[in-house]
């Protein structure tokens, strides 16, 4: 089966959410919405708007480019990244909220609506699924009170599991499980430790298993080589097919290939001859990537994808500043007043990323998750048959087939 192992990524807020875990009595403790608020935790969503999913392509796209690392293969889950962020907004006012909106490309309210109707909507077959997580894990020392209102919006609007915790090693060990369960094991592990100023963990899991409409049989993988751009020569084996569904812009040409029943589908875009892969997601924006995959061409394309294992991992402080929400990040002048009260200021620590994809005959596996951790203190037409060869640098995408946003994207540079 095509295995895709997807990111997991960590936002380290420094603010005091108590974890709550599964496994150890007396140091995490599972709660639901009304233990913690001794009430009914009903919030009614706002309806979604109209444009929210143009505004997640652009969000992904944007988060894309800036966190590609030139010559490096890099893979992102933009909607995971987008889910735990979300969560976390709920708990910021003032400055600090207007920059993650502006960042995030949807007001508060919209984010919430979007991520929940998304989630619902997610189609689960026999032989594909997408199936979202998400945790608040926040400490239990007197010294951080949790506002009621932030757990009533989170439970409703992300159903999530809420865990109140001791923030020790057994913490460690249930956060670290959580995720490998939520992943289906593609994610072993998401902290190394958890930092003695950490109040609160925000984090999103995302699992996504999928067979191939049309399987690869042993006569159709050759060996073959993938040259890089800098021209290295690399072994690998090519999986070879037909498709009927053709991608080009100015400077690329790209195929899709569906899973099961065409709920998901990879994506590839292959850079013309002459265009690196930097300057082709550099072109890109949201409208742009829309368009490209709006205009697919019901055309016979003789393709070839190479099969490929590969892992990548990152911390986003600095691409999120950099993208405009550096309040976030400072621990004077952050404000996530709505998120509790705590002895001192609470900000986001650290945001971690780490995915891991492999693709191969049957079909894809993927998995992805995202903490925040919070600190105080501091058209169709028929045509000529058409070619894809995937044995140089390119983009990817797995993508939904109702409005084709990719909820993971990423850069093949090398094989090896």
């Amino acid at each position: 089966m095509k295995k895709i192992t997807v990111l997991v990524m960590i936002l380290a807020m420094v603010f005091a959410l108590a974890a709550c875990g599964g496994g150890n009595a007396g140091s995490t403790q599972s709660l639901t919405p009304g233990q913690q608020t001794g009430q009914e935790q009903t919030e009614e969503p706002t309806e979604t708007p109209a444009n929210a999913d143009v505004k997640a392509m652009d969000f992904a796209v944007r988060l894309f480019k800036v966190s590609l690392e030139s010559g490096k293969n890099t893979l992102i889950s933009p909607f995971s990244v987008l889910s735990a962020l979300a969560m976390t907004a709920n708990g910021a006012g003032g400055d600090t909220l207007a920059e993650m909106e502006a960042v995030l490309g949807m007001s508060l309210d919209e984010l919430n609506a979007y991520i929940k109707a998304y989630s619902d909507s997610l189609p689960v077959g026999e032989k594909y699924k997408l199936d979202p997580a998400n945790s608040i894990w926040f400490n239990s020392r007197d010294s951080f009170s949790v506002n009621e209102d932030f757990i009533k919006k989170i439970a409703a609007n992300y159903d999530a599991d809420i865990f109140k915790a001791d923030f020790d090693d057994a913490t460690l060990k249930d956060i670290n499980d959580w995720v490998k369960g939520k992943t289906d094991g593609m994610i072993p592990e998401i902290l190394d430790q958890i930092s003695p100023d950490a109040v609160m963990y925000l984090i999103n899991a995302l699992a996504f298993e999928a067979e191939w409409i049309e399987p690869y049989f042993e006569d159709q993988v050759h060996e073959s080589e993938f040259t890089t751009e800098d021209g290295t020569k690399e072994k690998v084996d090519l999986m070879y097919s037909e498709e009927n569904t053709y991608l080009e812009s100015e400077n690329a040409t790209g195929v899709i290939k569906y899973y099961k029943e065409g709920k998901y589908a990879f994506a590839a875009l292959l850079p013309k001859e002459g265009t690196t892969v930097e300057e082709l997601v550099e072109s890109l924006d949201g409208a742009k990537l829309q368009k490209i995959l709006a205009d697919r061409q019901n055309t016979t394309t003789y393709t070839a994808i190479p099969k490929f294992e590969t892992e990548y991992g990152t911390e986003m402080s600095r691409v999120l500043m950099g993208m405009g929400m550096p309040l976030a990040f400072d621990p004077a002048n952050a404000d996530f007043s709505n998120l509790g009260t705590a002895g001192e200021n609470v900000f986001i620590g650290r945001v971690i990323h780490k995915t891991f994809i492999s693709v191969a005959e049957q079909g894809t596996r993927a998995g992805a998750a995202t903490i925040v951790e919070m600190l105080e203190g501091a058209a169709l037409m028929e045509e000529e048959p058409k070619e894809v060869i995937l044995d140089r640098p390119f983009v990817y995408m797995l993508i939904d087939c109702e409005t084709y946003t990719p909820f993971f994207i990423g850069t093949l540079m090398h094989v090896k």
